[in-house]
């Protein structure tokens, strides 16, 4: 099998498997995006939903963020992971878009990068989610389905595993495809314990074809 029929019919099962493909964080706007985004670095959707209501009535724009101190913003996030490290970085993130961008989160990944507590990931889910742009983020659950899918091959990094995915992706899939994956990663193609029984990827799945035969060979 070629790498680009095994895109086509990855893809041609999520579209009439997983028509809807968004993301689970809820937000109104760019800027509470990009905010919940940062919170949910190492630390679950759910959680960051629950946290995200009474954050972002106290702060809900940049500026009113931008005058608060980090300490005070701890204190609405402390139940999530890094809570020190993420109140300030919201903190300067909010002052940043104050002072440089007119209160207005950037469309373009590359400068969505130089807010603080924005890596290449947050950037991309911004400008893909929000903003539309033809780009592919990579969190644990992109990298590790993509991989065992393989749609990836021999990635050893998020970075080389955006490119081989941004390469065969067609644009206007790349919105969509990031979300199948996450999805499919979260309540399918688990860590530890895969659903394989409830895929029906498995037809040409690397990671079930090797371990279908190493199951085969111990019996």
């Amino acid at each position: 099998m070629t790498i680009k029929e095994r895109y086509r019919l990855t893809f041609e099962y999520f579209k009439e498997n997983r028509p809807v493909a968004e993301t689970e964080l809820l937000y109104n706007d760019p800027f509470e995006l990009i905010v919940a985004v940062i919170l949910s670095a190492q630390c679950t959707d759910k959680r960051v939903n629950m946290i995200t209501p009474a954050l972002l009535k106290r702060f809900p724009d940049a500026r009113s963020m931008a005058e608060a101190e980090s300490s005070e913003i701890f204190e609405y996030i402390k139940s999530c992971s890094y809570p020190n490290n993420k109140a300030k970085h919201l903190s300067e993130m909010a002052r940043m878009l104050v002072r440089e961008f007119n209160c207005r989160v950037p469309e373009e990944p590359e400068i969505l990068q130089k807010l603080p507590g924005v890596g290449r990931k947050t950037a991309n889910v911004v400008a893909s989610v929000i903003f539309r742009k033809p780009v592919i983020a990579v969190d644990t659950h992109v990298f590790r389905v993509s991989g065992r899918i393989g749609l990836t091959r021999n990635a050893r990094t998020p970075a080389n595993a955006e490119y081989q995915l941004s390469k065969n992706t067609p644009p206007e899939l790349m919105h969509d495809a990031h979300h199948w994956l996450i999805l499919h990663g979260r309540y399918v193609c688990k860590s530890r314990k895969p659903l394989c029984g409830e895929c029906g990827l498995t037809a040409f799945c690397k990671y079930y074809q090797t371990n279908t035969r190493k199951n085969s060979e111990l019996r």
